[in-house]
């Protein structure tokens, strides 16, 4: 499982070593790991689940690309 990762350090190659090894959908520095603000995207790797959380991303899921081309002569 990969959801998310809360990592309590003042140091930040520590924190970024930890972006760099853990295998999950977001590293929050400082904070729990459900914090999120809703324009975040919010999700896991592995077997946490499939896509990402958020408006952008509620957007695209409930949007239809769709494509019209017109031709003159």
């Amino acid at each position: 499982y990969g959801l998310q990762a809360g990592v309590f350090t003042d140091n930040l190659s520590r924190a970024m070593q930890a972006w760099d090894e853990l295998e999950v959908g977001g590293v929050v520095v400082g904070d729990v790991p459900s914090f999120r603000v809703d324009t975040m995207p919010y999700g896991g790797v592995k077997s946490s689940g499939l896509g990402r959380e958020g408006v952008k991303y509620a957007i695209e899921d409930m949007t239809e690309l769709r494509l019209l081309v017109m031709r003159q002569g």
